[in-house]
């Protein structure tokens, strides 16, 4: 779905103030108090489980992206992540990460390409398909074969085609790196996640 600017409401004008007098110098506007905050403040005390990380972490509005790749028998594997980010414009590397517990790692981790595809507004529903486990989630969206066979798809904000450079383990996580050999996009608005939710882009600031 495309998103639109709304309209901003004219602000009636307001009439001058009268100007400070030069003897008395203008005061300083009261302060008003803060809202009320939810969140307690942390403290170097203050233990950092998975579910605060998780929340503080959530605060941070990313794009969504399904990653494609194939399999070590061809078949097609794609998922949902938002754990992608920019690495390096010169070499032009890209990398995302994947949970060690994912069915899909020892697919990635054998494969030489990946593809990040960074979903469009009106692609919600394929982000959700990709986000759960399935044997059919090709069955929907305009799937073409990409770089080295790998699932591309069409319609998105920005497709990255990308040979696979590096992997390492982090945590619970492994990194993968690429560095992208094609790339195309779009002037359609991005998909973005925050707080566990889906958004339009919303307006432009």
């Amino acid at each position: 779905m495309n998103t639109t600017e709304p309209l901003r409401p004219t602000l009636p004008l307001l009439p001058p103030e009268p100007p400070t007098p030069r003897s008395a110098p203008p005061s300083a506007p009261p302060t008003a108090p803060l809202p009320d905050s939810p969140v307690t403040p942390g403290t170097p005390d203050t233990p950092v489980t998975p579910t605060r990380l998780r929340s503080a972490l959530g605060q941070f509005a990313t794009g969504v992206t399904i990653v494609t790749c194939l399999d070590e028998a061809g078949v097609a594997v794609g998922l949902t992540a938002n754990s992608f980010n920019a690495l390096s414009l010169d070499p032009p590397l890209v990398l995302w990460s994947l949970r060690l517990e994912s069915p899909s790692l020892p697919a990635f981790a054998a494969a030489g390409h990946f593809i990040v595809n960074v979903l469009a507004a009106d692609q919600l529903e394929l982000s959700r398909r990709f986000a759960k486990r399935g044997d059919d989630k090709f069955a929907a969206g305009d799937w073409e074969p990409g770089l080295a066979g790998v699932p591309r798809l069409a319609g998105c904000a920005a497709v990255l085609e990308c040979e696979a450079v590096s992997q390492q383990t982090a945590g619970d996580h492994m990194l993968f790196i690429g560095r992208v050999q094609v790339l195309s996009e779009s002037p359609h608005a991005p998909l973005v996640y925050q707080a566990g939710h889906y958004h339009g882009l919303g307006t432009r600031l």
